[in-house]
């Protein structure tokens, strides 16, 4: 019988759902998962971000945020995970880029001098309909209509076919806020800042509310079913072509297999390299 963890965050119940085997490599057996190049970006924007918008609002300006970026660029590149990247001096140096182009991304949504900041980076341990949900939230903010949580994103903007799939984040996030405040947040904002920036923003209503707790009690009661059983199957998919444990996974190593074979798998997949 397998223990179910103390707290539940969102990526682990988006881990779980992908792949229950995948979660309890990660999370069980404590397996490293070590971040790739595009999650490190996305880190290193939310430190100087962090940081920018603590501060007073007429201190929010670009040179300010290029200024942040160069003190906390030391702690980034002395991070294992990142050396582990082993970048060449011209690949480095694209990563600044890549860091600086979601950074600045942020004037192109919005003006930070005219954002009345809550709170950055806050985190949230609460019981959501009996789960132990954890999270940190990048961003509270105050407006006329209330509380905004707001959420900043490196990638891709979804396709509107998954736009409600990635809204689950940010209304659980309100919901866990209402759980510790007792004010419902009126809104919340996902913030894509690369190349492609756009904007989410939803109005928050008991609904969706109920919708997406329900959700996530329902993935949190299969999690406790499988830990009970102490059994956890794959879910295969292409995905598998990105898995870290592909080279402990038969089901996946097959997966993988079958979609190179079908000339649907990228030949860049790392997992070419563990099967």
């Amino acid at each position: 019988m397998a223990s179910l963890p103390k707290f539940f965050s969102i990526s682990a119940a988006s881990t779980y759902k992908q792949c229950p085997r995948k979660w309890k490599h990660r999370y069980i057996d404590k397996l490293p998962d070590p971040p790739g190049e595009a999650a490190l970006v996305g880190t290193f924007a939310h430190q100087v971000l962090e940081v920018l918008c603590e501060k007073e609002p007429e201190g929010r300006t670009t040179d300010e945020a290029k200024k942040i970026a160069r003190e906390v660029w030391p702690e980034t590149a002395s991070n294992k995970d990142f050396q582990s990247l082993n970048l060449s001096e011209s690949e480095e140096k694209e990563f600044r880029w890549k860091a600086w182009t979601a950074i600045d991304g942020l004037w192109k949504l919005e003006d930070p001098t005219e954002i009345d900041v809550l709170s950055t980076e806050k985190r949230i341990s609460v019981d959501l309909n009996e789960v132990p949900f954890y999270g940190i939230v990048d961003r509270l903010d105050q407006s006329s209509a209330g509380t905004i949580v707001t959420d900043y994103k490196t990638g891709k903007p979804p396709k509107p076919a998954y736009r409600d799939k990635a809204l689950d984040q940010i209304i659980l996030y309100a919901a866990a806020v209402e759980s510790e405040t007792g004010e419902l947040p009126a809104k919340g904002r996902l913030l894509y800042l690369g190349k492609e920036s756009s904007e989410i923003e939803i109005d928050i209503n008991r609904e969706l509310i109920s919708n997406s707790t329900g959700q996530f009690t329902e993935t949190w009661n299969d999690l406790a079913r499988d830990c009970a059983e102490d059994s956890f199957d794959t879910g295969t998919g292409p995905l598998c072509g990105w898995c870290p444990y592909a080279g402990i996974c038969e089901d996946g190593q097959k997966e993988v297999r079958k979609r190179l074979e079908a000339g649907r798998m990228r030949a860049d997949a790392p997992a070419l390299m563990l099967i």
